[in-house]
């Protein structure tokens, strides 16, 4: 079990404004109360056996026990760590229809490889299972998260809170459960969990510019982790600590000023401190936040790679070229963010760019065995106990630490902010084209298309327009453009924390022609509602960057 209270992450937090004071740097320490949900134990008793298991963070307490007949659901090995909630993507094809999952799993206990994510556990809830069992790759058990609620809840987020008891096995007693659940066995799930509001404290330092002191780049990663977590995240921390020496040495030459922040509750409240401070100065990002850039798990062992490095792709550009110029042979390729990492920016609308850093090349990672993790580098200690001090790597964390000082210069001392919206029309353009051929000629997207293109246009333009102009211009593009292409909530709330695909209003379109004969109406007017949607907000992207032109 977790070697940590809620009490010692406030211990780890001193020790970071320790080292700050000590660097004679100021820093801010919050402390607001956060809802987190702490594992304590789990087991699963089956076949007259006890299978060590480890409950992921949000699981239902069930300390008592909940017993149930097993089910095996066969996963697509593809979508081991998906987030995805699609049945096609999760089980590959081997559920052919929402009637026949729901007929199998109803009342039961679930047994399935994967690992216990939230996308996976909201929907074996929805089915009427009475629990999930995830069979993890590997020999060791790691820990995760399942709940759809992003950060704290508030009223409306309360009913997504799970309600089954959820644990992860390692593969060799999961292999054992399913053989059991093949032959009709049942099973019992214990689960104990300390769940409640904690304070928890939130270490801030502020760089100032000297040009635009009021407008700033943010970087942050989390300092709360499983176990000993060195791989994730405290060669993190210690790259924001340097990042934060660096920075305020350097700080009469910023243009622009940079916080640097660390957040608690990343896995035990689901990003609950970076919500937390993206809901408390909500404002101030809105007004004055140029870029928020995410740093989890720099530095590891073997990793080598940047195939993996996350960007919007405004931001693309900035991150591809910081890495190249550290690092001129480095494979390279920025894919979009997943809804996952500390990334509760994006209702607000904030470039982006980062979430893990290096990586594993993949030829390495294949020939060394390793499954597919979400962090250290992809060591395959990620979130298990053996993520100590060989984890890290010197020399890979030094190259980490000078791509991120360099891509935080970059925006902060630019002239004109270096965000590419032209390279975001061209997507949207792409993305839309995707859906509207996904729809068989179902789906009219020409509205969408139409006003797209004009918005490229009038972006084309932009350069004519004094840096001043083109800032206020190239700021308020990112608080439209990104909530569109990223949530489906309104501004200034969390989406679900499962996969939100690009300009997610439209996606519908590419789902038409697989739905039932009785719903392709309501379909339809999903669809009209969201293109309604999303032509407004490029209308009014449209006209702010005529206006800045004039």
């Amino acid at each position: 079990m977790p070697r940590w209270r809620p009490e010692d992450v406030n211990a780890a937090a001193d020790v970071i404004a320790g080292r700050l004071a000590a660097l004679g740097i100021p820093v801010d320490v919050h402390q607001p109360e956060i809802c987190l949900s702490v594992p304590l134990s789990a087991s699963v008793r089956a076949g007259g056996k006890s299978y060590r298991a480890k409950p992921p963070s949000s699981s239902l307490p069930v300390p008592q026990g909940r017993s149930a007949k097993l089910v095996k659901l066969q996963a697509n090995p593809k979508a081991l760590r998906s987030y995805n909630r699609d049945i096609a993507t999760l089980f590959g094809g081997s559920i052919r229809s929402l009637e026949e999952v729901r007929a199998l799993v109803a009342g039961n206990i679930v047994v399935m490889s994967g690992f216990g994510n939230p996308a996976l556990t909201s929907l074996i809830e929805e089915w009427g299972g009475v629990g999930l069992i995830a069979v993890n790759p590997g020999v060791d058990i790691h820990w995760g998260t399942c709940t759809t609620i992003w950060g704290s809840p508030d009223l409306a987020d309360l009913p997504r809170k799970p309600k089954i008891p959820v644990v992860a096995v390692n593969n060799p007693d999961g292999q054992e459960l399913m053989a059991l659940a093949e032959q009709g066995g049942e099973a019992t799930i214990f689960t104990e969990m300390l769940e409640g509001w904690f304070p928890q404290k939130i270490p801030v330092v502020t760089i100032p510019g000297s040009v635009e002191p009021e407008k700033f780049a943010l970087v942050h990663g989390h300092y709360d982790s499983w176990d000993v977590g060195v791989g994730d995240n405290a060669t993190g921390d210690a790259t924001l600590l340097e990042l934060a020496r660096v920075l305020w040495n350097g700080r009469a030459d910023l243009r622009r000023s940079v916080k640097i922040a660390w957040w608690p509750g990343h896995s035990t409240g689901r990003y609950a401190g970076s919500t937390w401070f993206t809901d408390r100065f909500a404002l101030d990002l809105d007004e004055n936040c140029v870029v928020q850039i995410n740093c989890d798990s720099p530095g590891c062992r073997w990793a080598t790679s940047y195939h993996d490095t996350r960007a919007f792709t405004e931001s693309a550009k900035i991150a591809t070229q910081a890495i190249l110029d550290v690092v001129p042979d480095a494979e390279v390729k920025t894919l979009r963010p997943p809804q996952a990492g500390d990334y509760s920016f994006n209702n607000i609308g904030l470039p982006s760019f980062f979430m893990l850093s290096s990586t594993m090349p993949e030829h390495l990672r294949k020939e060394k065995g390793y499954y597919d993790v979400s962090g250290c580098g992809a060591n395959i200690a990620w979130h298990t106990e053996n993520d100590t001090i060989e984890i890290a790597d010197r020399d890979i964390l030094l190259t980490d630490i000078r791509i991120y000082l360099l891509s935080v210069l970059r925006v902060a001392n630019a002239e004109v902010l270096p965000f590419d919206w032209l390279a975001t029309c061209d997507e949207f353009l792409a993305t839309i084209a995707q859906y509207a051929d996904a729809s068989k000629g179902m789906a009219d997207l020409s509205a969408a298309r139409a006003e797209t293109e004009a918005l490229r246009a009038a972006v084309e333009k932009l350069a004519q327009a004094a840096p001043a102009a083109r800032n206020a211009a190239i700021l308020r593009l990112a608080r439209i453009l990104v909530p569109v292409n990223a949530t489906r909530e309104a501004r200034f709330r969390h989406d679900p924390a499962y996969t939100v695909p690009p300009l997610p209003t439209l996606a519908i379109a590419a789902e038409l022609p697989q739905l039932p004969e009785a719903l392709r109406r309501s379909g339809g007017v999903e669809l009209m509602r969201g293109q309604n949607r999303y032509v407004a907000a490029v209308r009014a992207a449209r006209q702010l960057v005529e206006e800045a032109v004039a």
